[in-house]
């Protein structure tokens, strides 16, 4: 039988331009070990739109990782810089936006595959590794 495991996940979307040239990065950490990705997402996006892509990245590259057997007894611990974004996945703030209400659909579908996924607000200072990985996929394309 596969127990219960812990994966922290820290993920951050950026924009240059706002909309304009975007990158999301995800850092995810589990056991002893530590995985990242980076992943250009193109041009006019919003920092916002970014934001969720980022954590959709880190959903979908956790579920290659690990599997879906392994996936249906991980507790996610997520962690973003973006206020709003984890407003929005806790209820507190509502969805105005067609293309935020789609993206947060899609992480809503991607959570069933694992046993509970939380989000936490976290300052900037503290999601470095997130946002260098968020940088480095717009500096090569740039």
């Amino acid at each position: 039988m596969i127990e219960d495991y812990i994966i922290n996940v820290f993920t951050d979307g950026g924009s240059r331009g706002n909309p304009g040239i975007a990158g999301a990065g995800a850092v995810v950490k589990f056991k002893n070990e530590t995985k990242k990705y980076s992943q250009f997402l193109g041009d006019k996006i919003t920092n916002n739109e970014a934001e969720y892509r980022a954590l959709i990245l880190a959903l979908k590259k956790i579920k290659q990782l690990i599997g879906k057997a392994k996936a249906k007894n991980a507790n996610l611990k997520c962690y973003a810089d973006s206020e709003l974004m984890v407003k929005q996945l806790n209820h507190q703030y509502k969805l105005s936006n067609e293309n935020i209400q789609q993206m947060f659909l899609e992480i809503w579908n991607l959570m069933l595959n694992f046993k509970n996924v939380e989000f936490f607000h976290i300052p900037r200072e503290k999601n470095k590794e997130a946002d260098a990985m968020a940088n480095k996929a717009m500096d090569e394309r740039e």
